[in-house]
């Protein structure tokens, strides 16, 4: 696992050096990937490497799984609370559609998370341009599989490093890495709403994931619906599609 840490180290500095950057961040969300990529970068470009904490709807101390991770890392960090400016454009939509006789409610509670996702992503982007840093991204294998991302949210980045990495070789990196036990075994959640866990979300486990993408048998069913969530996320993992010539 040590091998594994110190060639995506010299791949991050390989790829901040042929962007002409000067540096790295990540977005700490207080989960295991980011952790594992906030030990990563603190590593890569021990002077020049941020943690970006972006609470919305509780303060910046009160994220005290993010703020473990940094200070464990020996990260630098900064904290921006996002809540009124989400709840700001959040109501403007809501108010113009409601107006226009268009608001659709069942919608909303997806509609409102990846917008903060795509908050998030801009915050990311403006304090990388302050510090000339590239962004840096926290998906997994598993989640790119199954397109549990959302595009140009927290799918918005410029090095995705754990990407072919499957959700129990994350830990592993965690567990080589130090990261604190509160995050290695925590329950994996995008926080996109009050009690929101991953896999409720996905319907499928980590584990199922994982042994899937291993090329391992897994309930028919199961393998079913990853292929089929595979296959309607595709576009998120290309470039915008433009017509033939």
């Amino acid at each position: 696992m040590e091998k594994q840490v110190e060639q995506l180290t010299k791949w991050l500095q390989s790829k901040v050096k042929e962007a002409g950057a000067d540096g790295a961040l990540v977005g700490v969300s207080g989960g295991i990937d980011s952790a594992v990529v906030s030990f990563l970068i603190k590593r890569a470009f021990p002077e020049q490497s941020l943690g970006v904490l972006m609470p919305i709807n509780k303060k910046v101390e009160d994220q005290s799984d993010a703020l473990a991770v940094v200070e464990k890392a020996g990260l630098d960090y900064i904290g921006i609370e996002l809540t009124k400016p989400y709840k700001e454009t959040f109501s403007a939509v809501k108010d113009s559609l409601v107006e226009k006789g268009d608001w659709n409610d069942s919608k909303s509670q997806l509609g409102g998370a990846n917008l903060q996702a795509r908050l998030r992503m801009s915050t990311l982007y403006t304090v990388a341009n302050n510090y000339n840093y590239l962004v840096i991204g926290t998906d997994n294998a598993a989640e790119d599989y199954t397109g549990y991302f959302t595009k140009y949210g927290d799918g918005g980045v410029d090095l995705v490093p754990l990407i072919h990495m499957r959700k129990e070789q994350v830990r592993q990196m965690g567990e080589a890495l130090g990261i604190p036990d509160s995050v290695l075994h925590k329950q994996p959640s995008a926080e996109l709403w009050e009690g929101q866990s991953d896999e409720e979300e996905l319907g499928l486990s980590y584990d199922t994931i994982d042994a899937f993408l291993k090329g391992e048998q897994v309930d028919t069913e199961d393998e079913k619906k990853l292929k089929e969530l595979h296959s309607k996320t595709e576009h998120k993992r290309q470039v915008p599609a433009g017509p033939d010539l």
